[in-house]
């Protein structure tokens, strides 16, 4: 039982062999875990501007547009980037992101400036 304490307290000497093996177990679980174990996916802030060839495009959270009908999302997302902007945005189109799962990670909103 002694060996248990020591290990869950790190216990044991650097560079001694107990210490090696236990930070080669940490390093396996970092690098051999993957990533949908946790759902490790990266998210998206409120509202952010990415770059884009035309005009500009802005990443939107799913939340903000998700129980908007289609016909009527770009609409709402000129109004969004309104009120975050101070500035009006004409919104050409709205495209969702889904991943490889098909399941809905945000929106990209093209703006014609």
């Amino acid at each position: 039982m002694s060996g248990v304490k020591r290990f869950l307290l790190w216990d044991y000497a650097r560079a001694s062999w107990q210490y090696d093996v236990m930070v080669a177990i940490i390093l396996a679980f970092i690098f051999l875990t993957p990533r949908a174990t946790f759902r490790d996916q990266p998210r998206a802030s409120s509202i952010s501007e990415i770059p884009s060839d035309r005009g500009r495009a802005f990443l939107l959270e799913p939340r903000l547009l998700q129980s908007i009908p289609d016909a009527e999302r770009t609409a709402r997302a000129e109004k969004i980037l309104r009120a975050r902007y101070g500035r009006p945005e004409t919104v050409v189109r709205v495209e969702p992101i889904l991943d490889h799962e098909q399941e809905l990670t945000g929106y990209i909103a093209f703006t014609d400036r």
